[in-house]
């Protein structure tokens, strides 16, 4: 194992745990937009979504492309591509209702995925 596929493989777990902050994200906002309007609104202010998708793009690109170049699977980069896009598309949701959450609940657990079968890969 060489430096560079230490430090994919540290991006690689990056971006794993960057998916369960997510998920807890999704959980609790909608859980406080149910219970008290004010910090709910604070915790799904649309900039935090931008930006947590801005993230999780730029992680993502690199790390499975260059998952790519070390292991040269493509599968790992197509799946957390899919997820990336799922995601993307419940950004341009409207955030009323559960909607927008599933889906990005959803398109998170696949980028984690992609994530994960490229750590394995590597191996």
């Amino acid at each position: 194992m060489n430096a560079r596929s230490l430090s994919t493989r540290r991006l690689d777990r990056l971006g794993m745990g960057l998916s369960g902050f997510c998920l807890v994200h999704c959980v609790v906002t909608t859980v406080l937009v149910a219970t008290l309007a004010s910090a709910g609104g604070l915790l799904g202010s649309p900039i935090i979504h931008e930006v947590g998708l801005w993230i999780a793009m730029v992680i993502g690109a690199y790390a499975l492309g260059r998952g790519i170049f070390e292991h040269g699977y493509m599968m790992p980069s197509a799946v957390g591509g899919f997820g990336l896009g799922i995601m993307t598309g419940a950004a341009e949701m409207p955030h009323t209702g559960g909607d927008s959450v599933l889906y990005t609940m959803v398109g998170v657990g696949i980028l984690a995925l992609g994530h994960r079968l490229n750590e394995i890969a590597r191996d």
